[in-house]
């Protein structure tokens, strides 16, 4: 693992000795619930005790708040752990894209109720692929709600951007000429487990139930049109990069980036980006994927856990 940054080091290595001297954590109990939000159910993951420091979780695509379950356990002794499935995705209903806009905005929009109808007030946003578009309209839209930020292969800057993104350009210029060809590769095993796996040469270290499970979500009836409205609408996210990057900058919240070196969509040069805004950002570099989690859940909550340590002393 790698890790820049220097005064946040010095912060961050408080709070790990700090988390180092709590009781060894107990697996935590996770809750499957739904609730209706504009009229759709959400489903979500629970875990913690409402009284304790929130953090809300955003998950990616092709995935749902079940690339969370294992962190939610981990962390649910210590923090209230809330990951909602977005509409479409997941255990959530999904609307037809005839009657319900399948974009971003409205996405967070949703999220935004969400939060309204679970009670969650003020939170950490935890934000992976699309959580990280999907958080970030959030926060701008609801600053006071935001206690600290972390980003998990959640990108929000031009550095981040691998080369398969060249190739949503034709799509985003000629929806229609583009479309078929766009979702089927979205929608093949190949590409399901290309994401998770990326470079990374261990690969056995991935559970083939990871992409699997997700290409069956994706071929369900009607997810065809719902993937390729949201890839449509992904080039929103690359045109607000500006003001988001300036939101941070003028925010200076706490933020850690934890990023898979091994992702090809996310790139490592958008991890460190991060700290040209914001250069008390705490930077970590892991040995895994896209999803990061997959095979470096333990890291991933480590870092978790010393980060809220110190976003809950400020």
């Amino acid at each position: 693992m790698h890790t820049t940054s220097t005064a946040a080091n010095v912060l961050a290595a408080a709070a790990l000795s700090l988390a180092a001297a709590m009781p060894a954590a107990q697996a935590a109990p996770v809750a499957y619930r739904t609730v209706a939000v504009e009229g759709v159910q959400i489903a979500y993951r629970e875990a913690g005790d409402a009284s304790k420091p929130a953090i809300v979780l955003l998950h990616g695509v092709p995935s749902s708040s079940r690339m969370y379950d294992g962190l939610l356990r981990k962390l649910g002794d210590r923090y209230h752990l809330i990951a909602p499935d977005y509409p479409g995705f997941g255990n959530s209903e999904a609307p037809d894209p005839a009657s319900f806009s399948y974009t971003f905005d409205h996405l967070a929009a949703v999220m935004q109720k969400f939060t309204d109808a679970v009670g969650v007030t003020r939170y950490v946003l935890l934000m992976q692929d699309y959580g990280a578009p999907v958080g970030m309209r959030m926060a701008i839209a609801r600053p006071a709600a935001i206690q600290g930020l972390v980003f998990q292969n959640g990108n929000v800057y031009e550095e981040g951007l691998g080369a398969m993104w060249a190739k949503r350009k034709p799509f985003w210029a000629d929806r229609a000429a583009y479309e078929k060809e766009v979702v089927a590769v979205h929608q093949s095993v190949a590409a399901t487990r290309a994401r998770h796996i990326g470079d990374d040469p261990a690969v056995e270290a991935y559970d083939p139930d990871l992409w699997m499970d997700e290409y069956a979500y994706l071929n369900r009836p009607g997810q065809a049109r719902i993937q390729a409205d949201l890839i449509y609408d992904y080039q929103t996210n690359l045109a607000a990069y500006p003001a988001w990057q300036a939101w941070l900058k003028q925010r200076q919240l706490p933020t850690l980036v934890v990023w898979g070196k091994h992702d090809l969509a996310f790139t490592v040069p958008g991890a460190h980006a991060f700290r040209r805004d914001n250069p008390a950002a705490e930077v970590h570099i892991l040995d895994g994927g896209h999803f990061v989690m997959d095979t470096r859940l333990d890291d991933v909550a480590r870092l978790t856990a010393a980060f809220m340590a110190r976003v809950n002393t400020r």
